[in-house]
């Protein structure tokens, strides 16, 4: 049986990012030839100049959070597709609502690869509890299932009795969905004195897969992988046999970047997942998830080649009401950016009596310079317009976790 789905997961790191940058020059052209709205966000930037992460920091960043304004203004897709709605193949609504587009192309979001890694195989049936209704979560799988020449049991979410009962008729050698949701199938089957031992993997997504349920998984006979996928991307990494992180697809750049902001991170540094992608329909670019994540040192034990995430430590947006005005994570970022001296930096929102209050703390590495903290306490004044004291604390004092902003008041 074949370890990988193609040569590209072993390829070396460098020709890999070779290739990847190689045709990054390309797609940025194509975004600003073709979408409306990148033509305005890139302006007149010359393309054959992104050539690599250096140069590609340097292009603005598009927010997640953004797309259900830019839609309202252009719909369907806020002017980034480059190609008529009519002629794509499908169009699906997430919460917002946010419109994604899905062209006539097999594997669009490259589910196909995430499957492979998780053990599904041709011939496999694969029961797919995830919906089909509105949201692409449902044909994601299906596509890529039809590339690996698996069927599927289209079941969606919800009946719980009567998927148990689709099961035990149908035989399905894995499991594509929630985990949460499998842990119920099988327990309900356990219930009814049905039988469910056919299934003996799973591909999850959508919620986190903690060790606790891995492992409940597991002592009813299911190897469980997880994938990081988002209707917009596709397929962003995905979990192998190793059960080292999360392998970074090879149709995908990521950056991690400084919460709010789009500045690059070492790796290791907690921060905001950015991706580039390379699909000529929706082109996103320097996409700002708004999920936390970080870079594993190392490659993983499974012999795939590619960097590998943590998987999902968070949501990035910490935006929060001080006093009656909103103060968002790249303000911190900026004050923090005014002085070089600092490393990592944590604004806290709490009360005295009933009043806002706020502390800056931040990471310093000796005594700090006569007048320091009255200097970054009145750049904190400028920028946010909000008083808050500065204190300054010891090299890896704050948690490396991405969050600028921690709002420790009580909410009732």
């Amino acid at each position: 049986m074949a370890a990988f789905y193609d040569a590209l997961e072993t390829r070396s790191p460098e020709a890999r990012l070779a290739r990847l940058y190689d045709a990054l020059p390309a797609q940025v052209d194509r975004a600003r030839a073709h979408s409306p709205a990148y033509a305005r966000l890139l302006g007149s930037l010359d393309p054959a100049r992104i050539t690599d992460g250096v140069a590609l920091a340097t292009l603005p960043v598009l927010r997640k959070s953004e797309l259900a304004a830019l839609q309202r203004e252009a719909p369907p897709f806020g002017g980034l597709a480059t190609r008529p709605t009519g002629l794509m193949g499908r169009v699906f609504q997430s919460p917002g609502p946010i419109y994604e587009p899905a062209a006539r192309r097999p594997d669009y979001w490259r589910l196909a690869r995430a499957l492979f890694a998780a053990g599904f195989r041709a011939g496999d049936l694969i029961h797919n509890a995830f919906p089909y209704h509105f949201t692409p979560t449902g044909a994601m799988v299906d596509s890529g299932a039809a590339a690996l020449g698996c069927c599927v049991f289209p079941a969606g979410p919800g009946d719980t009795e009567l998927q148990v009962l689709a099961i035990a008729d149908l035989q399905p050698n894995g499991y594509t969905g929630a985990p949460g949701f499998l842990l119920t199938l099988l327990e309900r089957a356990a219930e009814l004195g049905t039988p469910s031992g056919s299934l003996r993997k799973a591909l999850v997504s959508g919620e986190p897969l903690t060790g606790g349920l891995r492992e409940a998984l597991r002592g009813h006979g299911v190897a469980v992988r997880q994938c990081y996928a988002t209707a917009d991307l596709g397929l962003i990494a995905y979990e192998t046999s190793a059960e080292d992180g999360l392998v970074i697809d090879e149709q995908v750049i990521v950056e991690i970047v400084r919460p709010g902001t789009g500045e690059p991170l070492p790796d290791g540094e907690v921060g905001e997942v950015l991706v580039t992608t390379l699909n000529p329909d929706y082109p996103l670019i320097r996409f700002a998830t708004g999920d936390l994540s970080s870079v594993l040192p190392g490659y993983s034990a499974c012999g795939r080649s590619n960097r590998r995430l943590r998987g999902w430590l968070g949501r990035a947006d910490q935006t929060t009401k001080v006093n009656g005005l909103f103060v968002h994570p790249g303000q911190i970022a900026e004050v923090l950016k005014r002085f070089p001296d600092l490393g990592r930096g944590r604004l806290s929102v709490g009360r005295v009596g009933r009043a806002d209050a706020m502390w800056l703390r931040c990471e310093l590495s000796g005594p700090p310079a006569p007048g320091l903290a009255e200097r970054v306490a009145g750049v904190l004044r400028d920028i946010t317009r909000l008083h808050g004291v500065v204190e300054f604390v010891a090299p890896g004092s704050l948690p490396n976790d991405g969050r600028l902003i921690d709002d420790v008041r009580e909410h009732g």
